[in-house]
């Protein structure tokens, strides 16, 4: 079975990542969504929200399946049997992080490659953190990320959830 692993911290889960997601699920049997727990960051939602959201927009792709972790996503990757990881790149600007990632993973786990997918032209621009902000200012999301997803973030930033 060839698996790979999309890593991410998917807070929240935009329609670039969501891209992502399909793209890969089409060229590996199975991919692993791993919801990384960042202690060093403040997310929005908790790691279970995270994981929780995702299944449901992931729901009608039967090779998905989503769990969370911490630590290096390389040991991740292994733990998963997984032998490829997969990044999506919206610039060029995140070639330069993204390529550094690569390689140190690469000395880390020799039999791990990773797999760059560019994000679909529209979502191109597309980040959590836009999404966030947006979102905090009562802007329009719809076209950002899903129904589901944008009702949890307004619910969520209105003390509601």
């Amino acid at each position: 079975m060839h698996r790979a692993v999309y890593p991410g911290t998917f807070d929240p889960c935009t329609y670039g990542h969501l891209d992502i997601i399909e793209r890969a699920a089409k060229l590996f049997d199975e991919v692993v969504v791993g919801v990384l727990r960042n202690s060093a960051k403040t997310p929005l939602f908790s790691t279970e929200e995270r994981v929780n959201i995702l299944r449901k927009v992931t729901e009608g792709i039967p090779n998905i399946r989503v769990c969370s972790f911490d630590g290096l996503s390389v040991d991740f990757v292994q733990s998963c049997d997984a032998q490829v990881i997969i990044r999506g790149l919206r610039a060029i600007t995140d070639f330069e992080y993204e390529l550094q990632m690569a390689q140190t993973n690469r000395v880390m786990a020799p039999g791990i490659d990773t797999m760059f997918l560019t994000t679909s032209l529209q979502y191109a621009y597309l980040s959590s953190t836009t999404v966030k902000e947006v979102a905090s200012y009562g802007g329009d999301i719809s076209h950002f990320v899903p129904p589901l997803v944008a009702e949890n973030i307004m619910k969520k930033i209105s003390g509601a959830l």
